[in-house]
């Protein structure tokens, strides 16, 4: 698959989400028939937190809590990469209150309609949407206290380019807290070049080891793997399409049991150095 089309279908499937309202992309139980609060909780969302945001803001995308782990202060500048329907966003204007901000990047027009339209219904007023590709952030460099993200890093064609422009845009001293899909040992070929295992964040995932290095490279310091667990995959809810063909390979259920103990959500965090 060529990067151009990857991007390609990665808009087209995740504004069908935001028109539709429905969640098919990260969540530890892809395609499923579990309710989004459900997933939410699952990966490490409060009950008090998914009462906190806006009807419609939790699409069922995350891998995690990025928030939990930012320690994010009052009156801070945040940035959440690939901010969809405004989520993560949402907590952290709570946190950082009316003295802070927050900047949700997103390359999705229909994603975008939508958070600025659940900050209105919330009457969120420290939180803009910005349209962006991560790995062309629409921010000024040296600004940012703190950079977020949920499960989007992975669906990127050039994750050290992402993590570049996060050391850009950040401040000395700011720091990144990420959540994400990683592997532990390379994916059949079957899956890599599926697009539907693409979209449900498996196939376009790096090994633990390059995504930890991409980090490193790109200047920061402290980086600290704060929370792993395996990822619970339903290869047969994410893409049924996946799963004929794996048929048709001759692949078995015992192999796909292995293939989903491999892929791995993963908390990390890292600081830009302070001088």
């Amino acid at each position: 698959m060529k990067d151009t089309e990857i991007k390609s279908y990665v808009k087209e499937r995740y504004g069908g989400i935001a028109r539709s309202g429905g969640g098919c992309g990260c969540g530890s139980t892809c395609c499923g028939p579990v309710p989004v609060d459900t997933i939410a909780k699952v990966v490490g969302y409060s009950e008090d937190e998914l009462a906190a945001v806006p009807e419609g803001a939790n699409l069922g995308l995350g891998c995690g809590n990025p928030t939990a782990i930012a320690a994010l202060k009052p009156g801070e500048t945040v940035v959440d990469l690939g901010s969809g329907a405004g989520f993560d966003a949402f907590l952290a204007s709570r946190k950082v209150g009316p003295t802070g901000k927050v900047i949700g990047v997103d390359m999705t027009p229909d994603m975008l309609e939508r958070a600025r339209d659940n900050a209105k219904k919330g009457n969120i007023t420290n939180v803009e949407f910005r349209q962006g590709e991560i790995e062309n952030l629409p921010v000024e460099s040296n600004t940012i206290d703190t950079i977020i993200s949920n499960c989007v890093i992975n669906l990127s064609t050039d994750k050290p380019k992402v993590f570049e422009e996060a050391f850009r845009v950040l401040k000395p001293g700011g720091r990144i807290a990420v959540s994400d899909i990683v592997l532990l040992e390379p994916l059949p070929d079957y899956v890599r070049d599926s697009v539907a295992a693409y979209t449900a964040c498996v196939s376009g995932a790096n090994l633990k080891e390059e995504y930890l290095g991409a980090i490193k490279r790109a200047g920061f310091d402290d980086i600290e793997v704060v929370g792993e667990n395996i990822f619970d995959l339903d290869f047969i809810d994410m893409a049924p399409e996946l799963m004929k063909d794996a048929e048709a390979l001759g692949i078995t259920e015992g192999m796909i049991q292995h293939i989903s103990e491999t892929i791995v959500s993963v908390k990390v965090q890292a600081v830009k150095p302070a001088k």
